[in-house]
Formats: structure tokens, sequence, C-alpha cells
């Protein structure tokens, strides 16, 4: 007796339309929910998010002094890996292990030709993650202007080594180059939290022969005062420390301001030297584009920039509400969480 069977037809493997991000709702109101997952188009790419952060400028946004719309993804720091390649990349495949940096530049338009990068297209319009666009707290994202922005991480780095990057070493590091530190300089640096190390770290790698830390400490401040600084780094964005670090710069000297200010913020005339101190005011915003990925990524590769004991805590991307509450209250010693999707 014979019996006859049909192999069985191979199942697809169903693929997920939807996942897990961070929404903004509006002011203190934000909310892990189910939301599709994004499809490249043209110049774009989608990543599997495997390691983010969160940054003080989420605080602005989720407390409303930094206005996004509602019903956005928030986050702006991320690492993965390659989902799906939209129409016109080359170069790349799905599976690479890629860092994105905070600011998107198109690499194209006259801001960035000019070397504007985090003014693409306009004031601030490089930064689009979790401004303009949805953002890095989710498990998959849109990346646009993907041949200008994926940089791909070496096979030695891992994502801890490299995701705090993608935002706070550029934006610290830039605050000393912006400030046109020099050989021998001294530098203080106000304000010690995330972006504040990193701008120390970026005046001891520019060079800097005497740095001074400020983190709310009297003797400190005295000490940057009479010490004169030639450039000053203000990386809190509020009134108090931008006049303080106004107050310790030599006639001549530069403040190279990273804060992010909300409400109004005034220049005092005596530090300011009623304008004819040959002062220098410069801001800056995070550069980004896959080049300073890349060259990022060399400082560590070679063993100049290790940002890994600033991940103090780590949390699941479904409890990301109790690292808010950890981040903005500045509880337990943190000075930065991992967030895994």
């Amino acid at each position: 007796m014979y019996s006859t069977f049909q192999a069985a037809t191979p199942q697809k493997q169903a693929v997920p339309e939807t996942m897990r991000a961070l929404v903004f709702r509006g002011p203190n109101q934000i909310g892990v929910e189910d939301v599709a997952i994004p499809r490249p188009g043209p110049g774009e790419a989608v990543i599997r998010v495997t390691l983010t952060t969160i940054c003080g400028t989420d605080l602005h946004i989720l407390k409303g002094e930094y206005p996004v719309k509602p019903g956005l993804v928030i986050g702006h720091e991320p690492v993965g890996v390659i989902h799906e390649l939209g129409v016109g990349l080359s170069g790349y495949a799905v599976g690479d292990r890629v860092l994105v940096g905070a600011i998107t530049p198109c690499g194209q338009c006259n801001y960035c030709l000019s070397g504007h990068w985090s003014q693409c297209g306009g004031p601030i319009g490089g930064w689009k993650f979790g401004n303009t666009i949805n953002g890095a707290q989710a498990e998959y994202l849109l990346v646009p202007n993907a041949q200008a922005n994926l940089a791909k991480i070496p096979d030695d780095l891992t994502d801890e080594q490299v995701v705090l990057l993608a935002d706070i070493a550029s934006t610290g590091i830039s605050a000393a180059e912006s400030g046109a530190v020099q050989i021998g300089d001294s530098v203080a640096v106000f304000a010690q939290g995330p972006i504040g190390l990193c701008a120390t770290a970026g005046a001891k790698l520019k060079g800097a022969g005497f740095i001074i830390a400020v983190e709310s400490d009297s003797v400190r401040a005295a000490m940057a005062k009479r010490m004169g600084a030639d450039v000053a780094i203000e990386a809190l964005g509020t009134q108090e420390t931008f006049e303080s670090a106004l107050r310790v710069l030599r006639a001549g000297g530069t403040l190279s301001s990273l804060g992010v200010y909300s409400g109004k913020l005034s220049v005092p005339l005596e530090p300011f030297a009623a304008g004819l101190g040959d002062h220098k005011i410069v801001t800056t915003l995070c550069p980004g584009g896959k080049e300073r990925m890349r060259r990022l990524m060399e400082l560590v590769r070679h063993g100049r920039l290790d940002l890994r004991p600033l991940l103090t805590h780590s949390f699941a991307l479904d409890h990301i509400a109790g690292a808010y509450k950890l981040f903005g209250e500045r509880r337990e010693g943190v000075i930065k969480v991992a967030i895994r999707p």
C-alpha cells in the first residue's frame, strides 16, 4: 500500500508592521505606544535601533520648553543595524551596523556646502530626529539623506563605545573647536553634565593647558575668575551659567555656548565691558553627518576617547518613562541612561 503526501510549502516569515516607540503627546505626556514601522523612500534607510539614550534636550521637549508636534516619536542618538534600504544608496547592505548622528544634513544645500551642517536647509534644519521627524527612542528609525548620514561601525567597537558620539561627544568637542582652543590655553567649562564632560574632554583633546571644571561650587568659580580663561564653555543653558562664563573671560576671550536656553537671556554690561572688550560669543549645534561620526569613532578606536563610564544606567524601551524620571531628577548619580529597544 502506498501513501502520497504533499511537501509543505515553506511559510514566509511574517514581517511585523508595528513597533514600540516613545511618543510625545503634550507637555509632561509621553508613553510607549505601537506605531507603524517606517518604510524608506529614495535615498532613505530604515535601521533597527539597538541602542539609544536620553538627551537633556529631550527633557526640554517633555516639559514643553521646546515645542514639537504631538504624536512625534522623540530621541536623536541612534545606533543600529540596517533593516531596509531605499533606492539610490550605494556602499551599504542590510545587516550593516551603523551610527547615525543627531544631526542629519543633506550634504547638498548652501548651508551644508558652506560647512554649516547643523543648519541644513535653514536655522536648526539639520536637527530632524525628534524635532521635525520621528526620532530614535523606538525599535526602528527612518534615516533621511542616508548616503550622507550612515556611518559604518568598525567591528572592533561596541554599541556602548559609540552611542554617545551621536550627540553629546560631537556637541561637547565642538565647543572647543568653535571656541578655537589653542595649545596651552586656559579653559573654564561651566556645568559638568554629559555635555559639559564632553566639552572638558574636547578641551583636553584640543591641547588646553589648564582646564577648570565648574559645577555648582563657589570655590571653583572664584578660581576660574582669578585665573582668567582664554575660552569659557557654557554647557547648561541658564542665565546664571552664561553670566559666570562671561565673567571669567579675559579681554579678547571667547565664550563658546552649548546650552539650550529657555526664556529670556540677557548680557550684563560689566563683564561684557560695555561691548568693548573684544569678546567673542559663539554658539554651536551638534555637528553631524557620517564623516563627523567616522572621525569621532577614530578617536575611540585609538584610545583617545572613552565615554562608556558616562552610561551609568540601563533601561528597556518599555521602561523608558522611569528612565526619564531618573534622568530628569538627577538621582542615583545618573549621567546618561542606555535605552535598549
